[in-house]
């Protein structure tokens, strides 16, 4: 089957027709164990909600014949929900490897905003402000207009589906992977591209983050951008707080919520659910036994901004990016310690 936007929305339609969005059974909350990534385990990707029946997972890391050495990857995936299946072949590649890349759906297009790339043979990954756009039309991508002033991956992705306008929160500019050479340079810029009119919004237009930030979790809930937890210039410089951006307020800033995570982590995922935002995993476990990986869920209440713990992950990771569907949070892949180990493991969590 040819994956055309058309052929998406058809099968959304199904999906719709079919099913009430939540799950069955009475065991909830509850994991589900999904088929796992094909080709390759892979970490530091970008998960996407296509619509309420596809996602796709792009960039990332991948595993090599070289123990703790990993590969930057142009992969595209498909996955569909309905039938638990991934499609056969992948789509057509990135146009560069990345990992940590900068990525929205956006009116049945994936935006691909920068992120990091391995070019360099230093042990650093830097990033990249190329940008491109992927047509499910002309199953093909198109160069953009490259994300001005500071390039950079890992930021946290929003979109404001009223004016089309994709909002990158933070990132880093690099990420060295070897002792010396440098450190992870988190930032507070952010930047804002308009699909509609196919540029990047004046630099300035947005206040920046209250703080430096990479590798947080990020939900869009009722027009309103959060950016959940996160790190600053490292692994074990986990943050807790919560800032939040009303896409409809954009010129009052950033605001910092009251309620902090229970548990401050870096390289987590996160999912919205009936207006809680649900974030899972991370990095930065100083816990002995835990391979320095975060197993934790928990809950915020965008409403009454509090939070409730929900136990643990049925497999616990990082660098990893969830996607909610149907009632539930999906999460491929992620690594299973602190750095880098890729996983194929593949599973949903049902609130």
């Amino acid at each position: 089957m040819k994956f055309t936007a058309q052929t998406l929305g058809l099968l959304a339609g199904l999906q719709s027709a079919l099913v009430s969005g939540k799950p069955c059974g009475p065991h909830r909350p509850h994991w589900k164990t999904l088929a796992p990534i094909p080709i390759n385990p892979r970490q530091e990707h970008t998960t996407l909600a296509l619509n309420t029946t596809h996602l796709a997972i792009l960039g990332g890391i991948v595993p090599t014949p070289t123990p703790s050495l990993y590969a930057t990857t142009p992969l595209l995936q498909l996955y569909n929900t309905l039938t638990n299946t991934w499609h056969p072949t992948p789509l057509p590649p990135l146009p560069v490897p990345l990992n940590h890349p900068n990525a929205a759906a956006v009116a049945g297009r994936i935006y691909l905003l920068g992120g990091l790339d391995d070019e360099g043979a230093d042990g650093i990954w830097r990033g990249t402000g190329r940008s491109w756009v992927y047509d499910f039309d002309s199953q093909g991508w198109s160069e953009l207009p490259e994300l001005p002033g500071v390039a950079r991956g890992s930021a946290a992705v929003g979109v404001d589906e009223a004016t089309g306008r994709v909002y990158l929160a933070g990132g880093m500019t690099q990420l060295p992977l070897v002792e010396g050479a440098g450190i992870q340079e988190s930032v507070d810029v952010v930047s804002v591209f308009d699909t509609r009119a196919g540029e990047w919004v004046a630099e300035g237009a947005v206040a920046p983050l209250p703080g430096r930030r990479d590798h947080a979790g990020v939900v869009v809930v009722d027009g309103v951008m959060y950016v959940l937890g996160g790190r600053d210039q490292g692994q074990l410089n986990v943050r807790g707080e919560v800032f939040a951006l009303d896409f409809g307020r954009v010129e009052e800033g950033w605001v910092t919520k009251e309620g902090r995570m229970p548990t401050a982590r870096g390289g987590v995922c996160a999912g919205a659910v009936g207006g809680k935002v649900y974030v899972f995993g991370g990095e930065g476990n100083p816990v002995e036994g835990s391979e320095g990986v975060f197993d934790q869920v928990e809950a915020y209440d965008t409403k009454t901004d509090t939070w409730e713990k929900l136990g643990k992950m049925e497999v616990p990771r990082h660098g990893t990016y969830a996607a909610a569907l149907g009632g539930g949070v999906y999460i491929p892949g992620g690594g299973i310690k602190l750095g880098g180990a890729p996983v194929d493991t593949f599973n949903v969590y049902y609130p």
